[in-house]
C-alpha cells in the first residue's frame, strides 16, 4: 500500500515537474534551431567582431563602414543576380566582363557622345538586358550548358571592351553619374551632424521590423502554427534594432547615406519580394529543386531560365556602371574577378551547389562577410595573396558546411 501511495507520489511530482522541463527544453531548442537557421548572420557579426578587436576599432569608425557599403556595393547586386541563377542550378562566370562591357559603353555614351547621364545609364542597362538575352538564349533554347556559354561570354564581352576602349581609359563623367558610385544624401533637414535625415531613416527601418515581425507572429498564431517563445523573440528584436540603429548612427555621423546603399535596399526588398511572393519565385526554387519535375507540373523552364539571364545581364550593366562612376573611369581592367566574388558571395550566404536552396538576405550577408575580410585584412596590412587565400578557405569551409548539413537531414 505504501509503494502505490509512493508511486503516486512520484507520479505527481513528475506531473508537476514535467511542464516546467517541457517549457524549458523547448525554449532551448527552439533558441538552438533558431540560431542554426541564422548561422550565416551569426558568422557576420563575429567577424565583425573579430576584426574590429584586431584593428584597434578601425573597422566600426563611421567613415570605414560608410567605405564598406561604397567599395562593396557593385558586388553586393551581382550577388542578388548571381544567387537567383545558382537556385535555379546554373552558374555566370561573365558577370565581370559584363560589367567591364558595359561600364566601357556608358564611358562612349557619356564622355565621347557627350549623351546626357540618364540616357547613357538607360542605354547601358538595354545592353546589359541584350547581353543577358543573347546567354540566355543558348542556355534555355539551345540546350547549351550555362557554364560553357558563359565561359564564352567572359571571353566575348572582356574582347569586346578592349576593343571600345580602343585599350584606353575613359573619362571623366558627370557628377550626376560619378552620383551612383561616390554620391551621398545628406543634409536633408540642415548640415547638422549627425545627420537628422539618416537618424530618421534608421528609426524607420526600426519600427518596420519591428511591425512587420509582429504581423508574422501574430499571422502563425491565428493559423495555430508554431511561434518561438516571446523572450526569444523579443531578444532577437532588439539585437537587430541595435544593429540597425549603430548602422544608421555611423552614417549619419559621416556623410549620410550613401546612393549605393539607397539602390541595393530598393534591390533587395524588390528581390525578396519576388522570390518569396511571386510566381515566378516559386518556379526558380522548384526548377532548382528537381528540373524535370518542374517540367512535368507545367513550369515553362526554358522561359525562367531565359529570364533569370536577362535579369542578371541587367545586374551585371548596372554592377558596372557603379563600379565606374565609384573610380569616375572605364577601364580594361574593370570587373576583374568581380564573377568569383558574386559567385562566393552567394554561395557563402548559403546557395547550395545542386540548386533549389538560397535566398537574396544570405547573399547580400555573404557579400558582406567577404567585404570584411577584405577590408579588415587590408586595415591590417595583410598581402594581397593571404587575402586571396583567406577567401578561397572560407569559401571551401561554407560550402563543405552546406554539403555536411545535407547529409545530416539525409540520416536523419
Amino acid at each position: 500500500m505504501s509503494n502505490d501511495n509512493l508511486s503516486q507520489d512520484s507520479q505527481a511530482a513528475g506531473g508537476l515537474v514535467q511542464p516546467e522541463d517541457n517549457k524549458f527544453t523547448r525554449w532551448i531548442t527552439t533558441v538552438i534551431s533558431d540560431l542554426g537557421k541564422n548561422g550565416i548572420f551569426i558568422a557576420l557579426v563575429a567577424v565583425v567582431a573579430l576584426f574590429a578587436v584586431l584593428t584597434d576599432g578601425i573597422l566600426l569608425r563611421p567613415q570605414n563602414i560608410s567605405n564598406l557599403v561604397v567599395q562593396n556595393g557593385y558586388i553586393l547586386v551581382l550577388a542578388i543576380g548571381m544567387v537567383m541563377i545558382i537556385i535555379a542550378g546554373h552558374i555566370d562566370l561573365s558577370v565581370g566582363s559584363v560589367a567591364a562591357f558595359v561600364g566601357a559603353c556608358s564611358g562612349v555614351f557619356a564622355v565621347n557622345m557627350g549623351l546626357p547621364w540618364w540616357l547613357s545609364v538607360i542605354l547601358s542597362l538595354l545592353i546589359g538586358a541584350l547581353v543577358g538575352a543573347w546567354q540566355g538564349f543558348w542556355v534555355a533554347f539551345v540546350g547549351i550548358p550555362a557554364f560553357i556559354v558563359t565561359l564564352a561570354g567572359m571571353l566575348i564581352f572582356r574582347g569586346l571592351a578592349l576593343v571600345v576602349l580602343g585599350n584606353a581609359n575613359i573619362g571623366s563623367f558627370p557628377e550626376e553619374y560619378r552620383a551612383l558610385g561616390n554620391g551621398f544624401l545628406d543634409g536633408v533637414f540642415g548640415s547638422v551632424k549627425p545627420d537628422i535625415f539618416t537618424l530618421l531613416l534608421g528609426a524607420a527601418a526600426i519600427i518596420a521590423l519591428v511591425v512587420q515581425q509582429l504581423r508574422a507572429r501574430a499571422g502563425r498564431a491565428k493559423y495555430d502554427q508554431d511561434v518561438e517563445p516571446a523572450l526569444w523573440f523579443w531578444i532577437k528584436l532588439v539585437l537587430i534594432a541595435v544593429v540597425i540603429g549603430f548602422f544608421a548612427y555611423a552614417l549619419a555621423s559621416y556623410k549620410g547615406i550613401p546612393v549605393t546603399l539607397i539602390i541595393l535596399a530598393a534591390l533587395v526588398m524588390i528581390y525578396g519580394i519576388v522570390m518569396n511572393r511571386t510566381v515566378f519565385g516559386r518556379h526558380v526554387y522548384a526548377i532548382g529543386g528537381n528540373r524535370h519535375a518542374a517540367e512535368l507540373s507545367g513550369i515553362k523552364t526554358r522561359r525562367v531560365d531565359f529570364l533569370l539571364f536577362v535579369n542578371m545581364g541587367v545586374l551585371a550593366a548596372l554592377a558596372g556602371l557603379i563600379f565606374t562612376a565609384r573610380l569616375n573611369l572605364a577601364g580594361p581592367k574593370a570587373g576583374d574577378g568581380f564573377e568569383l566574388e558574386a559567385i562566393s558571395a552567394a554561395f557563402i550566404g548559403g546557395a547550395a551547389v545542386q540548386g533549389g536552396v538560397g535566398t537574396i538576405g544570405g547573399a547580400i550577408i555573404g557579400g558582406l562577410i567577404i567585404g570584411v575580410l577584405n577590408n579588415g585584412m587590408s586595415i591590417m596590412g595583410i598581402g594581397i595573396e593571404w587575402q586571396q587565400a583567406v577567401k578561397g578557405l572560407v569559401l571551401l569551409l561554407a560550402v563543405a558546411f552546406d554539403v555536411y548539413n545535407k547529409r545530416r537531414a539525409g540520416h536523419s
